[in-house]
């Protein structure tokens, strides 16, 4: 063979490696209480970076679901065709309880089980999380209603996945999907017009109306938003009815979307279709919002998983590669942006593992808990996911041209990581949430102190910055005025809380790098503008596929 064919200077393939080997995610595993999920964690994320699972995530990606809206007899069936290895990754995931598990497992820290192992299992795909994510919202919204909920709960919770359009209440298990926002609307679910009409048997709804997006169209049953009498309300709509005949849903088309591609997202119509009231006429966003409250938090919690994937392949990439005469990983500019991106994925990790805690801890009646995750969780939501796509971006520069083309799998991350900022509420959305909780729960704000003043006295630069955000919070005036910079208050709110979180659990040498460069500004605006001091052996130590714990 000639030797313009010697492959020399390439990376190895990032294969058969442990996702779970994430000292963050570990250690803050233990500290919420889930250090008896650890084994399964483990064994979920050796399996995640394994090249089995890679290969399905990968092809589930490549070859997206497909619509059939009829058979080939003429007949309407409205199914979505997906690739073999999309129902591979399902079954797994709901094997696991990533869809429904904490609420059958009364241990304490049962969220913060399943918060990690969607953070393990979603780097193996992150478009399959869609449905599992909203099974697991659903059970909340469905509680309101107690006669649905003991019907359906146990098939939203049970470790079956069984697929395939049949009467939701014989099946082994069942996943539920999410109907709310309209092409008139959007976010703004009250301008909804889908149409409800009591059909005169009890908790009977016939439903007309175009739902713009509907995400996961071949689930069981789906929470969706409708204009009864009584106002716009909450209602449960099976795909097909105990007789065993399709509901009148009829799916228009699959978006087609720059990401999250293994997913099938949709339009349908509802052309009569029945649904059963959940709640009270009129309280229809009341009822959903404890949906949307658990979406955000696995919002949170993708785009860290996300943020963890992209570090993993720069650091063994710059690891591997020479260039000008030394391995990337020993320039020290390149650590600069190796240690940056590390310090950015631990912050959202830590963030998002103690917002799973709050959760735990609230679904078990705790108050105090229940306003954290009230505000911190909004905050959260806001920051982690809107810093997903700028860390995606500089992860794939790491690897230079070689990340840009498609087999280096940092494309598909890249085009995944601006959703979980649009889902459940975008940028606008969630800060004027934040502002919407401050003004009508001061508790929460309470509860939102109390959580950072645990943090006081070890770092001067986080002090400061607590400080700072009390005053200007109390000096809060003009109500446009405070809207028009919801966005600057909002990141504050999460730096700080991060900050806090970083001094009190995390390594010291990323503490320090994040308190001077995200608290005490000591930084440019790009990624890999750390100041001068920082300890980036100790924080890229902890950042590779092989990483261990270090001592804090």
């Amino acid at each position: 063979m000639p030797t313009t064919h010697e492959v020399t200077n390439q990376v190895p393939p990032l294969t058969g490696y442990d996702v779970s080997a994430d000292p963050a995610l570990l250690e803050a595993l233990r500290r919420e209480g889930a250090g008896w999920a650890e084994a399964e964690v483990r064994e979920l994320g050796a399996r995640a970076g394994g090249e089995e699972a890679q290969e399905w995530g990968r092809l589930a990606e490549r070859h997206s679901p497909v619509l059939h809206t009829h058979d080939r007899y003429g007949h309407r069936i409205d199914e979505v065709e997906f690739h073999p290895y999309w129902h591979e990754l399902m079954d797994v995931a709901v094997r696991h309880g990533l869809h429904g598990a904490p609420w059958r497992d009364e241990r304490p820290g049962a969220h913060v089980a399943r918060a990690a192992k969607v953070f393990v299992w979603g780097q193996a795909d992150a478009g399959h999380l869609c449905p599992v994510s909203m099974t697991y919202a659903a059970v909340p919204a469905l509680r309101v209603q107690p006669e649905l909920a003991e019907a359906y709960e146990p098939l939203l919770t049970s470790s079956s996945y069984d697929f395939g359009l049949r009467v939701p209440t014989e099946k082994r298990g069942i996943i539920a999907g999410m109907s709310m926002t309209e092409k008139q609307g959007g976010s703004d679910v009250r301008a909804n017009t889908t149409r409800a009409v009591p059909t005169g048997e009890p908790g009977q709804y016939a439903l007309t109306g175009h739902k713009w997006f509907t995400s996961a169209p071949m689930s069981d049953v789906f929470l969706t938003l409708a204009q009864a009498p009584g106002g716009l309300s909450c209602f449960l709509v099976p795909r097909v009815l105990p007789d065993g005949s399709r509901n009148a849903i009829r799916l228009q088309r699959l978006k087609d979307k720059l990401g999250n591609r293994s997913n099938a997202s949709s339009e349908i119509e509802y052309e009569g279709a029945l649904g059963r009231l959940v709640g009270e006429e009129g309280r229809g966003v009341a009822t959903i919002i404890r949906m949307v409250n658990m979406t955000r938090l696995d919002c949170a919690i993708s785009s860290a998983s996300g943020m963890r994937l992209g570090l993993v392949q720069a650091v063994h990439h710059a690891t591997h590669r020479e260039a000008f005469g030394a391995r990337l990983v020993d320039q020290p500019l390149m650590r600069n942006v190796l240690a940056d991106l590390a310090v950015e994925a631990e912050a959202a990790t830590v963030a998002a593992l103690r917002l799973a805690g709050a959760v735990d801890r609230a679904a078990r009646g705790d108050a105090e808990e229940e306003q954290l995750r009230r505000l911190g969780l909004a905050v959260t939501k806001y920051w982690v996911c809107k810093r997903a796509p700028a860390h995606a971006a500089e992860a794939l520069e790491c690897l230079g041209g070689n990340g840009y083309v498609e087999d280096s799998g940092l494309p598909r991350l890249y085009r995944e990581s601006p959703l979980p900022s649009i889902w459940e509420g975008s940028g606008n959305v969630a800060a004027l949430d934040v502002l919407r909780a401050m003004g009508r729960q001061p508790e929460a704000v309470e509860a939102y102190f109390a959580e950072v003043d645990r943090g006081a006295g070890a770092d001067r630069r986080l002090d400061a910055a607590v400080a700072g955000l009390r005053k200007d919070l109390a000096g809060l005036g003009d109500p446009d005025a405070v809207a028009f910079g919801a966005r600057r208050l909002v990141e504050r709110l999460a730096l700080v809380l991060q900050g806090s979180l970083l001094v009190r659990h995390g390594h010291p040498a990323i503490a320090d790098a994040f308190c001077a460069s995200r608290l005490d500004g000591d930084r440019g605006l790009a990624f890999g503008t750390l100041p001068a001091g920082v300890d980036t052996a100790a924080i890229i130590a902890r950042s590779g596929p092989d990483a261990v714990s270090t001592p804090a």
